[in-house]
């Protein structure tokens, strides 16, 4: 066992673990996992944005950056043109300092990009975002039209409120949802359409309030009924108001209470151990993992091999192999190590951000495409890189900095603007004491003319007027205003929904909380007439598996098998 320099609680290497390390020639980790993913995520920010000025064109921008940080930052087009060298910050190695320290202080000097974005049309307010259009405060998504307030959201159009969807169209407040039509308020569903309040179904149609359904139609709280008294039953739920919302969804989630639940999201898993998996082998403590093979603690990512400690990305097409410790990394990219933000076909890069499109033998670099053997920025011969490179590495195993993903107090975000909060919460006071930035920057207040509290809207989205779009609404939970755009208020009309009382990002926060914590617990199948051989002699499944299904959670969980058995 290990005792982690950060939290000083004890973690395994197993020999598995120590067979990759050797084979991609990087140390044992000092971190534990958590403390490993937390460090990563502090350098994410997804969705806190802010206007400023582009410090290479002078206009105004949208960017990831607040005014006040200490780096020039430039609109996105900008800096990826030919306008500006990164080789003109170059600097030569000093070893009389740590290398985290001239890292830092080169990234201070270099244009930071302002949103992660590409070949999108009409999408100002987007991050982590491409080829989209028409589209507003969404974040980590591609190939999407007319979607609004969405995270992780892909190939869809018309949505609204989604966490987490592909290919989905007119749908709004889904979680983990894929290939729906005007489905709402529904988790965990696959080709279901025209339906309301649906979990863990696949293929159904017309159905409301059910759980764990697969082709059924007209179906209410797992009903069985004709097409005509579904649809009176239907009519009969009143949806107009948010009063009425916030109900349905109460008496809903404890009707799911009464449904197995399988132990795992996710389908077609070989040997691998975490949750929303799909299409995997042999990966360990993964989260949100998509075709992959031989990886470990990596999250939200897709089409990778024998990766370590990865957060977020994969690429669409060529796999990523061979690479450790490294925040946003894909497109066919391999020996990347404790990097941030490293793309397009790259490889043998280290302790290096912004980097892509076929760049290689690349360390402590910022912002570079196709270019090759560079030390902070400064170029070199083939022979003299490899000379210097294995000096500097041994140089930061005396400054007890080689093999560690860069620190956060060198991040170049306050810990409040990141992600990092929804995993691990931290008020301002305890994020310094861990070593975390905080920002205490307020952008200024939001140009409307006139304010109203979320709880004086009328209910019926037919009487709201036209000029809410002009108002600034109070969030009912957070006091934080929030405005209407138009595309928005022209969805709710053509829905019938209520306008929601609250501000996006609490409702981000709110469907985030619906999905279960990044944490594993070893439990047994809850199944007391199991359908197959393994039980015992009361008839209790004695399958177990890791699931993150806490014990003390009330749902009733069980083991593939089971569950399947139990499906209706």
């Amino acid at each position: 066992m290990e005792t982690c320099k950060q939290c000083s609680l004890e973690f395994e290497i197993t020999d598995s673990d120590q067979q990759f390390y050797k084979k991609v020639d990087v140390p044992e980790p000092n971190f534990c996992p958590d403390c490993r993913q937390q460090r990563r995520l502090a350098w994410r920010n997804e969705r806190t944005l802010y206007r400023r000025k582009c410090d290479g064109m002078g206009k105004e921008i949208i960017s990831v950056y607040s005014p006040d940080k200490p780096f020039p930052v430039y609109d996105s087009d900008y800096w990826h043109s030919d306008a500006w060298n990164p080789l003109t910050y170059g600097r030569d190695f000093d070893f009389d300092r740590p290398f985290f320290e001239q890292f830092e202080e080169l990234m201070h000097k270099v244009p930071q990009i302002a949103r992660s974005t590409v070949a999108n049309e009409n999408c100002n307010f987007v991050n982590q975002c491409g080829w989209c259009k028409d589209c507003y405060l969404i974040f980590e998504a591609d190939h999407n039209r007319s979607c609004i307030h969405s995270n992780n959201i892909f190939d869809s159009r018309d949505s609204m409120d989604i966490l987490r969807g592909i290919k989905n169209e007119l749908c709004y407040e889904c979680i983990d949802c894929n290939n729906c039509y005007n489905l709402k308020f529904s988790q965990d569903c696959n080709n279901c359409s025209d339906s309301w309040f649906l979990k863990n179904c696949i293929g159904c149609n017309n159905c409301f309030g059910s759980v764990n359904l697969r082709k059924k139609q007209y179906y209410f709280f797992n009903q069985k009924c004709s097409k005509e008294e579904y649809e009176e039953k239907v009519e009969n739920v009143s949806k107009k108001s948010i009063t009425d919302i916030e109900k349905i969804k109460k008496e809903f989630k404890e009707i799911i209470k009464k449904f197995p639940q399988k132990y795992i999201h996710g389908i077609q898993n070989e040997d691998s151990i975490g949750d929303h998996l799909h299409h995997t082998q042999r990966c360990l403590e993964c989260f949100d993992v998509n075709n992959a093979q031989d990886c470990k603690w990596v999250f939200d990512s897709r089409n990778t091999k024998m990766v370590y400690d990865m957060t977020v990305f994969g690429g669409k097409g060529s796999a990523n192999e061979f690479c450790c410790d490294n925040h946003e990394i894909g497109g066919g990219v391999r020996n990347v190590f404790y990097s941030d933000q490293v793309w397009e076909s790259c490889h043998d890069i280290y302790y290096s951000k912004l980097v892509g499109k076929n760049s290689h033998h690349m360390f402590g670099c910022i912002g570079f495409k196709h270019a090759e053997y560079c030390i902070l920025n400064k170029q070199y011969k083939r022979e003299e890189y490899e000379e210097l490179v294995p000096k500097i590495i041994e140089h930061m195993k005396k400054t007890d900095e080689w093999g560690e993903f860069f620190p956060a107090k060198i991040s170049p975000y306050g810990y409040n603007e990141t992600i990092a909060p929804i995993y691990y919460p931290l008020n301002k006071e305890e994020a310094l004491e861990k070593g975390f930035n905080w920002s205490d920057y307020e952008s200024p207040p939001l140009d409307v003319k006139k304010t109203i509290p979320a709880d004086r809207l009328p209910d019926n989205i037919k009487e709201i007027p036209d000029d809410i779009l002009s108002w600034a609404i109070t969030c009912e939970v957070s006091g934080k205003p929030f405005k209407l755009v138009p595309l928005e208020l022209k969805f709710y009309r053509e829905h019938n929904l209520p306008i929601p009382h609250k501000h996006p990002d609490v409702r981000h926060v709110e469907r985030m909380k619906s999905r279960n914590p990044r944490k594993l617990h070893h439990r047994r199948c809850m199944n007391k007439e199991a359908p197959h051989d393994n039980k015992d002699s009361s008839g209790h499944c004695l399958n177990e598996f890791e699931t993150t299904y806490s014990p003390e959670r009330p749902e009733i969980v069980f083991c593939e098998q089971c569950y399947l058995e139990a499906l209706d």
